[in-house]
């Protein structure tokens, strides 16, 4: 009997060790199966949610705004309806209209900051306006003053002073400079180079009669240029070179050492029109003749009143002139 149960434990214990050998390799295979598989399920979990969430943010592309009507906000991981309920109240819809009206309101700001500004620069340009128009009466005081009592009250002090006979006796004394030269010694040669200017014949008899005074002030016959812009002045006082003319006779009195004639023509040209074209020239000139008759005071306000009026001129292309004259005299 004891063979007999010794036999049957022996051979029990190997078929138990089998078994168990097989679960633990069933379980074993399984366990290696079911890995690869969680693997693959969580890689394509990640794959869905990466195109999920390329998906919304194309449509946050192609629908912008925060609106629920055209696509599902995003939700985090783990929470489903909080995240619905936050971003509604958080995100305000704004639509085109909405806009519109932001737009139409930084241009209406935008435009009254313009309008203000504008205003203030023609406020500013009109006091402008009102400072020059006052420097300019204050600056032609001196020079009218002069006009009426300078030049003219010369004259005429001189003529009443000696009221018996004496003018009519110093009048030819000063009056023989001026024929003089046309009566010089020289006569025919004289003429002769006269008469070689031409005159020139075109449709315009005005212009004709100032050029061939320019060409006799231009050779330096200068009591012939007189004559003839004297005649120029007087026929044609509307003429488009009266202002060139008047200028001229004055250069032409300026340039036969009578400067204080000169002054005259100038003064009268310069008040006549001060947008002419010579008008500048005249004004200069009147410092010149004032500088000649060494009257400072005079000279300094005709060419102060030069500078301010005609700055453009008097940097250009009288530049040379200006600079001149104002080096001949010392201004306060």
């Amino acid at each position: 009997m004891t063979p007999l149960l010794r036999n049957p434990a022996s051979k029990i214990l190997p078929l138990r060790l089998a078994g168990a050998m097989l679960m633990g390799a069933g379980a074993a295979t399984m366990i290696a199966v079911s890995v690869p598989a969680a693997a693959q399920d969580t890689s394509a979990e990640a794959r869905i949610r990466k195109v999920e969430a390329e998906v919304r943010a194309l449509q946050r592309k192609v629908f912008p705004g925060g609106d629920g009507r055209f696509f599902e906000p995003q939700i985090a991981p783990g929470t489903t309806a909080q995240p619905a309920t936050t971003v509604q109240p958080s995100a305000p819809t704004t639509t085109a209209v909405t806009d519109i009206l932001v737009r139409l309101d930084a241009l209406e700001t935008q435009l009254r900051a313009l309008t203000a500004r504008s205003e203030e620069q023609a406020n500013a340009l009109s006091q402008m306006e009102m400072r020059l128009a006052t420097l300019e009466t204050a600056a032609n005081a001196p020079l009218t003053t002069p006009s009426a009592s300078g030049f003219p009250a010369q004259s005429v002090a001189t003529l009443p002073a000696p009221a018996t006979a004496a003018p009519a006796v110093r009048q030819p004394a000063q009056n023989p400079p001026t024929p003089a030269p046309a009566v010089a010694a020289p006569s025919a040669t004289r003429l002769a180079a006269v008469q070689a200017i031409a005159k020139p014949q075109t449709t315009d008899a005005g212009d004709d009669e100032y050029s061939y005074g320019f060409r006799l002030w231009n050779a330096g016959f200068f009591p012939e240029a007189r004559q003839q812009l004297t005649r120029f002045v007087e026929q044609y006082p509307s003429h488009a070179r009266i202002s060139f003319g008047r200028n001229l006779l004055g250069r032409a009195f300026l340039d036969d050492n009578m400067p204080d004639e000169a002054a005259r023509w100038f003064l009268k040209n310069y008040q006549a029109n001060k947008a002419g074209d010579r008008a500048p020239d005249s004004l200069l000139y009147l410092g010149a003749s004032m500088i000649a008759l060494n009257d400072t005071r005079k000279a300094c306000i005709a060419l102060a009143e030069f500078a301010e009026t005609y700055p453009l001129v008097a940097t250009g292309r009288l530049a040379d002139e200006y600079r001149v004259n104002l080096a001949k005299v010392t201004c306060n």
